[in-house]
């Protein structure tokens, strides 16, 4: 009996370490690419937990299961470029998949508050060291992953790669793929039910991540960091105002991010601060925690 369980177990342990691989670059994916492919696939996350995507380094670790990985999804932000021409001349055999394919991408929030000043200090400072973190300076809006219509875009572009590089399951794929989009779909109208009393209503975020999500549901994001800077002191005054105008009661911050500013603005208006996790593989969860604070902010 001992034998046939050892031999058991190793046959579990040898399929388990020969399961076929892909990589994605943040948490979320792995939470989207999971739901299509199941457990067929080891899911090598290149931004681990409380790390940027504008700041990180792959580990050797993570650069040799990309090797081997079948697909590595983008999550199309601009700071993957830096990266992706080593990514493609190591893996050679990966297919390259932009996962943000057909999604029009809106601009990244801007402050208006001194915005003559600000273009005045730009000709006479270099970039600050904090600004160029990596940011998106494109101008557009990378955070596509924070609206679940949009992430039914994504999901047909993994689905679509999943059937190019495993064609013999593709049956398997679509059947998940199919359930995903439902639950997507379930998970915008209860969101929308959560916030639908809130329409026009105000949050305020250290980073502005959350403009889709904002977009989405009719919300106003205002966000206390500017163009990838830590808001100034004048600049701090302007945004308690702002926010004391709106009766905001929260403000979010995410581990990715300084909370400085954050905990000053709060102190001042009353509010409290939340941190919430653009970043999160508890992905549904966290819109939905998202959803709920808001709301409650205002209740």
């Amino acid at each position: 009996m001992k034998k046939v369980i050892f031999l058991f177990i190793t046959l579990v342990s040898f399929l388990y370490a020969n399961k076929p691989e892909l990589t994605v670059n943040i948490l979320p994916q792995k939470y989207f690419v999971q739901k299509i492919v199941k457990d067929k696939y080891e899911i090598n996350v290149m931004v681990k937990p409380g790390s940027s995507p504008h700041n990180y380094e792959p580990k050797p670790s993570q650069m040799k299961s990309l090797v081997a990985s079948k697909v590595y999804f983008l999550a199309g932000d601009t700071s993957e470029k830096v990266w992706l021409e080593k990514f493609k001349q190591s893996a050679k055999n990966t297919l390259f998949v932009d996962t943000t394919i057909g999604i029009e991408k809106m601009e990244m929030e801007k402050h208006e508050h001194h915005e003559e000043e600000a273009k005045n200090e730009h000709k006479h400072e270099h970039e600050d060291e904090h600004e160029d973190e990596g940011h998106d300076h494109s101008g557009l809006d990378p955070h596509v992953w924070l609206d679940p219509i949009l992430v039914k875009i994504q999901a047909k572009n993994i689905y679509e790669a999943m059937v190019k590089v495993d064609s013999q399951n593709s049956d398997f794929y679509k059947t998940n793929y199919e359930e995903f989009l439902k639950e997507l779909d379930e998970l915008d109208k209860e969101i929308k039910n959560i916030l639908a009393p809130y329409k026009e209503k105000a949050f305020m975020v250290f980073h502005p991540s959350w403009g889709y999500f904002a977009k989405r549901y009719e919300l106003e994001q205002i966000s206390i960091e500017i163009e990838g800077k830590e808001a100034k002191p004048n600049e701090l005054v302007e945004l308690i105002a702002e926010a004391k105008k709106h009766n905001i009661k929260i403000v979010f911050v995410s581990p990715q991010f300084s909370q400085k500013s954050a905990q000053t603005i709060s102190k001042n208006i009353g509010a409290k601060v939340v941190a919430i996790d653009p970043l999160s593989e508890n992905w549904s969860k966290d819109l939905l925690k998202t959803a709920n604070e808001i709301a409650n902010s205002y209740k």
